[in-house]
C-alpha cells in the first residue's frame, strides 16, 4: 500500500540574527558634503613662546620676540564609496511562496544583512588604519585587559582628549575576559537612550560597545575612541522599489549609497588601538 505523505510550507522566514549599527557613538557627521564631492579642513600651527623682553635691549625687532609666521594647509576628504544593489522578484514567485518573497521585506532585509555590515566594517577600519596611538600586539587575558584598559586611557589623556564622551569598542571575546577580571566593576546604571544604542556598561569612565568580530579587522583586541576624532558621513542612501517595469512581470528593487569615513589629522590621538597577537 503506498501513501502519499503531505508536504506542508509555513507563512515563516528563517531570518538570519543581525546587529543594527552603532558607529553612531563612535564618530560624528560635523562636516557637510551636500553638493560637494571633496570637503577642505584647514589646519593651522601656532607660535611658540618665548621670554619676554622688557628691557628693549635684545636683537629681535619686537619685545615679544621674533615675528612668527603660521602656516594654513587643508586637508581633502574626498568620498569613495559609491555601493550599489539590484534584484528582481517575480510576480508568480511571491504568490507561490506564501507572498513571503516580497519586494519590501527583502529590501528590508538586504540593507540589515548586507548594507549596515559593510559600511560599519569599512568605517572601523579607517578607524583602526588611521589610529593616532597603536599599542604593540599583545595577548589579551582576564589578568591584563583592565591594566591594558587604563594604559590606553592614560595615553588619551596625557593627549588632552576630551575625557567625556570616551568610548570603549570591544569584541565578544574582549567583554568575556573584561567579565572575568576582578579589578573591574562596571557600572550598568547608565540611561535608556544609551542602552537602546548598543553601551552595555561604564569602565573607567568609557561607554563601553560590543561589536562582532566580523565587522572588525582580523586580531582586533579593543580600541578607546572619542567621536570626534572620526567623520563618517553618509551623502546619499536611495532604495526603490519599481512595480511592473519595463521588461519585468513583478519588483524591481534598487539601492544605493555614498559613504566614507575620515580620521582627521589633529584628532588622530583621540583613537588608540590595542591588537591582539
Amino acid at each position: 500500500m503506498a501513501i502519499n505523505l503531505a508536504t506542508k510550507f509555513l507563512p515563516y522566514v528563517d531570518e538570519k540574527f543581525t546587529q543594527e549599527s552603532k558607529k553612531s557613538l563612535l564618530t560624528n557627521n560635523d562636516f557637510d558634503w551636500n553638493g560637494a564631492k571633496t570637503v577642505k579642513v584647514y589646519k593651522i600651527t601656532t607660535a611658540s613662546m618665548t621670554d619676554y623682553d622688557r628691557s628693549g635691549t635684545g636683537t629681535n625687532n619686537s619685545r615679544y620676540g621674533a615675528i612668527a609666521g603660521l602656516d594654513a594647509t587643508t586637508e581633502d576628504f574626498t568620498l569613495t564609496k559609491d555601493r550599489s544593489f539590484t534584484f528582481a522578484i517575480d510576480k508568480l514567485d511571491t504568490d507561490e511562496t506564501a507572498q513571503q518573497l516580497q519586494a519590501a521585506t527583502a529590501l528590508e532585509r538586504q540593507i540589515r544583512e548586507v548594507v549596515i555590515p559593510e559600511v560599519d566594517s569599512y568605517v572601523y577600519n579607517v578607524m583602526c588604519t588611521n589610529a593616532g596611538t597603536k599599542a604593540t600586539a599583545k595577548a589579551l587575558t582576564k589578568s591584563n585587559i583592565y591594566t591594558e584598559i587604563l594604559a590606553g586611557n592614560q595615553v588619551l589623556d596625557d593627549s588632552d582628549v576630551p575625557e567625556t564622551g570616551r568610548v570603549l569598542l570591544v569584541t565578544p571575546a574582549a567583554y568575556t575576559l573584561m567579565k572575568q577580571c576582578t579589578d573591574i566593576t562596571m557600572e550598568t546604571d547608565i540611561g535608556n537612550e544609551l542602552r537602546l544604542k548598543g553601551v552595555i556598561g561604564m569602565v573607567d569612565g568609557c561607554a563601553v560597545i560590543k561589536v562582532p568580530s566580523s565587522r572588525l579587522p582580523e586580531k582586533f583586541g579593543f580600541m578607546l575612541v572619542h567621536p570626534c576624532a572620526t567623520v563618517a558621513p553618509t551623502k546619499l542612501e536611495d532604495y526603490k522599489i519599481h512595480v511592473d517595469p519595463p521588461g519585468i512581470s513583478g519588483s524591481l528593487v534598487e539601492g544605493r549609497i555614498n559613504y566614507d569615513a575620515f580620521v582627521l589629522d589633529n584628532k588622530a590621538k583621540a583613537i588608540y588601538y590595542q591588537e591582539t597577537t
